[in-house]
């Protein structure tokens, strides 16, 4: 099914939000949509401090855009005019065109000075929803990379009044700008509702503003919602392991990839952070990791610089990281609030996206129409009981059955925001997104190039890896095979993935890249052989844990890390290629030393080397390939 292009919202705000700040009183008064009916809290807020510092890094996270952004020549084109040279006046409307396309969020301002009207398509504003123990709000970035969910306790308000639901809020840039007047000492009253019968909200004039979501922005919003159900590895930190992490990102600037933050968990010692491409490593002070022993490449980190606000507040730090590809969580535990922050690896949700949100979406005709009916109807009564009884433990849903048969139908639920994931709190939450529920069909494909991608991929065999290459410092080169039917013709996409996961130098025989290249985007070939090398490992890497699977495997290169008591970190790298073993070790910053191994047979190689790798496993090498999110 191909996806709708917007989804229209109409939101109604009885009164702008604003707010007074006064010596030794201020108030906050937040506007919510009317149309959700009576939702709203009330309270003096005990820790102004807590409360301001941790609005201004939500707001700071919400007006994030690490998009690369054109310079505007329009006034350099104007100045040729005048001069006579050759620049038309149909080149400067081209280009101011262009950037309005190109960056529809920023609303530009209207000839006689006025300030600019509101633009058609855009973002949704921020989520707000009451629950009986928190108040929590939801934003999620311009370029679409950092979600971020702020959760302040019951206790934090004195005299709390509460109604609770979930509705948009009106968070302005106007009112993010002073959110630093209010002062630890003085006494703050929060007021967010629907409506406001006071004064000052009579003589205000009502806001009603529709807008058109595009798909693109909800597709990733609700794709963080069901990747937080995933299980996911765990670490805790201390406040200053992120402070040290943040100096570092703060004093220093990545020229060149890799741009990654590496997590080493080892069990029994504290997390290690590792910043790429310096290799500058934090030795962790928190508690002992518990679990099995991984080396963990995250990306995003730029986005971490938004937590900086938060450091006096936060008290304990945890990470939790998920698969390939997936958000990374950073849940602060700041006392009476809690900052739960994903960040993807990517800015602006595109092709590099297309093969994680395909994890986590329930696959057409797996299982039939009647196991679909079944987890819908799953889902409908998991969804009946989070209404009835609050936030529950997954243990507690899947009571009386499958744990993973739950997990699919919350996902599900998730995907059409009726449900909410509280990392923090690891518990599933009713919050309704919009008064209907979101058809999963209408996310599930950005474009209509990716519908026929997976068009390709549900034919059995007409999208086929034939070559994984691994290019030193560089990344994965991926050849394929595609059979079109409908084209009745045969293409061989390729593409580079480099070392933070983007996908780079594509290349296909079809004629739309022919005629084009990638100025139009990616076609469904290479985006079909993206998500079938996507799928391919993840089955590969399921395989491999039994001896059936690894039979099977005749090409595969793994990657294994020791730390060193000097600090220094060791990498061995092992390579199966049919009857070859290839062995690369050495110190991470100097030269490898190298060794090839030539067999009569496959099997014998394939013998050899996974009893290699089990050798290093022995000697406390960890397998820095088994995850990467």
């Amino acid at each position: 099914m191909t996806a709708a292009l917007a989804r229209p919202i109409l939101l109604r705000y009885a009164a702008p939000s604003e707010l007074a700040a006064a010596p030794l009183h201020s108030s906050v008064r937040l506007s919510l949509d009317g149309a959700r009916g009576p939702v709203g809290v009330r309270g003096t807020v005990r820790d102004a401090a807590l409360f301001r510092d941790a609005m201004a890094a939500l707001a700071t996270i919400l007006e994030s855009d690490l998009r690369y952004k054109g310079r505007d020549r329009t006034a350099y084109l104007a100045y040729l005019m005048k001069q006579g040279k050759k620049a038309t006046a149909a080149i400067w409307e081209a280009q101011k065109a262009f950037l309005e396309g190109a960056f529809p969020d920023d609303a530009a301002p209207q000839g006689d000075g006025s300030a600019a009207k509101p633009r058609a398509s855009g973002a949704l504003d921020p989520v707000l929803t009451v629950h009986p123990d928190e108040v929590s709000i939801e934003v999620f970035s311009r370029d679409e990379s950092a979600y971020a969910r702020l959760a302040f306790s019951s206790d934090l308000f004195e005299g709390r009044e509460a109604a609770h639901g979930t509705a948009f809020v009106d968070l302005s840039p106007r009112i993010v700008e002073q959110i630093d007047r209010l002062r630890a000492y003085a006494k703050v009253e929060l007021d967010a509702g629907a409506a406001r019968a006071d004064a000052a909200a009579a003589r205000s004039a009502p806001i009603e503003r529709s807008i058109e979501v595009p798909t693109t922005w909800l597709r990733g919003f609700l794709q963080v919602q069901s990747a937080a159900t995933l299980p996911a590895v765990s670490c805790e930190l201390a406040p200053i392991d992120l402070y040290n992490a943040l100096f570092v990102l703060r004093t220093r600037k990545a020229k060149k990839p890799p741009r990654g933050l590496r997590f080493e968990l080892v069990p029994g010692k504290p997390p290690r952070l590792i910043l790429e491409p310096w290799e500058i490593l934090i030795e962790g002070h928190g508690p002992p990791y518990e679990g099995p022993p991984r080396v963990v490449r995250t990306f995003g980190r730029q986005r971490l610089l938004a937590l900086s606000r938060l450091l006096p507040h936060v008290q304990r730090v945890r990470a939790e990281l998920r698969g390939p590809g997936l958000p990374v969580f950073w849940v602060l535990d700041l006392g009476r609030a809690t900052l739960t922050i994903a960040l993807t690896g990517w800015t602006d949700s595109s092709w590099a996206s297309a093969a994680s949100f395909d994890a986590l979406m329930p696959r057409e005709g797996k299982g039939g129409d009647k196991a679909r009916a079944a987890l819908d109807a799953l889902a409908g009564r998991q969804l009946a009981l989070l209404r009835e009884r609050g936030p529950l433990p997954l243990a507690s849903l899947a009571a009386g059955g499958g744990a993973e048969d739950a997990r699919a139908a919350l996902q599900l639920e998730c995907l059409r925001g009726r449900v909410l994931y509280d990392v923090a709190r690891r518990v599933y939450r009713p919050r309704e997104l919009f008064a209907d529920p979101v058809d999963e069909r209408d996310i599930r494909y950005s474009s209509p190039r990716e519908a026929a991608a997976h068009r390709l991929l549900g034919a059995p065999g007409a999208v086929r890896p034939t070559k994984v290459h691994e290019i030193a410092g560089e990344g994965t080169e991926i050849h394929g095979e595609v059979a079109d039917r409908e084209a009745h013709r045969d293409f061989a996409p390729r593409f580079t993935m480099d070392l933070e996961g983007r996908v780079s130098d594509a290349w296909c025989s079809c004629p739309t890249f022919r005629r084009s290249g990638l100025r139009e985007g990616p076609c469904e070939h290479m985006i079909a052989l993206r998500v079938a090398y996507a799928r391919e490992r993840a089955e590969r890497d399921a395989l491999r844990q039994t001896a059936e699977g690894r039979s099977l495997i005749r090409a595969e290169t793994r990657t294994y890390v020791r730390r060193e008591a000097s600090g220094a970190e060791v990498v061995y790298r092992v390579s199966l290629d049919d009857r070859v073993v290839h062995l690369s070790w050495g110190a991470r910053a100097e030269a490898p030393r190298h060794q090839r191994i030539w067999f009569d047979t496959d099997g014998e190689a394939r013998d050899a080397y996974f009893k290699r790798l089990d050798a290093l496993t022995s000697s406390g090498f960890v397998d820095a390939d088994a995850s990467s999110a």
